[in-house]
């Protein structure tokens, strides 16, 4: 029986562990673990920071299209 059977896993799946540990203590190329994570959080961080930003510009340009429209002429 092998061992992913025994943990009840499939091979690929245990392999994939292994690869993983390997990248996350050096002894393979690759990204850890945590950099993998903080990049992916940074990434939604910015993903998030665009959209607001967007946002913010819309409505900036819609207010100062209304206080134009509302100058007296």
């Amino acid at each position: 029986m092998s061992i992913a059977a025994k943990i009840g896993c499939t091979p690929q799946t245990l392999n994939d562990w292994v690869k993983k540990a390997e990248v996350d203590s050096g002894q393979r190329a690759g990204v850890p673990t945590e950099m993998a994570e903080k990049m992916k959080a940074l990434e939604r961080e910015n993903r998030e920071l665009r959209q607001a930003n967007e946002i913010l510009r819309k409505a900036s340009a819609y207010f100062a299209m209304a206080e134009f429209d509302r100058r007296p002429k």
